[in-house]
């Protein structure tokens, strides 16, 4: 787990990058835009979405995450425990702005329709934190966290 601002910084790209990037196909596909969407397209859709992800982990949900889940737990909690509780918040956060992006990408391909944005957003929030949820605390938080230890920490210390 990342212990400096530096470590903070390169552990949120690589989470925001391998996050964004499986969530924008899985949005995608959901909202039928695969075969419809030029690369430039997606590509474009996948830097914005990356930004602000990154801007929110940084800023908002990292600092944040890590205050609730420290409340709803003690530090001397096992390792698993508190990566699955900072996890878990980090999701739920992400999850709920997130989604309020994916609700405007899917109204501007689709078209708006006023009288059910409350419902477009309910599900396609239930539908991202239904996946990011499992994709984080099974795929990615422990690929990252393999990548961020094995290449990021012990190089540096090395040096």
């Amino acid at each position: 787990m990342p212990t400096t601002k530096k470590e903070s910084i390169q552990f949120g790209i690589m989470m925001c990058f391998g996050m964004v990037l499986v969530m924008t196909i899985y949005n995608f596909y959901l909202n039928g835009i695969i075969g419809n969407i030029t690369i430039v397209g997606a590509i474009l859709e996948f830097v914005l979405a990356f930004i602000i992800a990154f801007v929110l982990d940084l800023f908002v949900f990292g600092p944040n995450a890590k205050k609730i889940a420290f409340k709803i737990i003690n530090k001397q909690t096992s390792k698993i425990w508190i990566v699955l509780t900072i996890s878990t918040c980090m999701v739920i956060g992400m999850a709920f702005f997130m989604s309020i992006y994916g609700l405007l990408v899917t109204n501007f391909h689709h078209g708006w329709d006023v009288y059910s944005i409350l419902t477009d957003y309910v599900s396609i929030f239930s539908n991202n934190i239904l996946f990011a949820w499992p994709l984080q605390i099974l795929i990615i938080g422990p690929l990252v966290r393999y990548i961020f230890e094995t290449f990021m920490v012990n190089r540096e210390t090395s040096i």
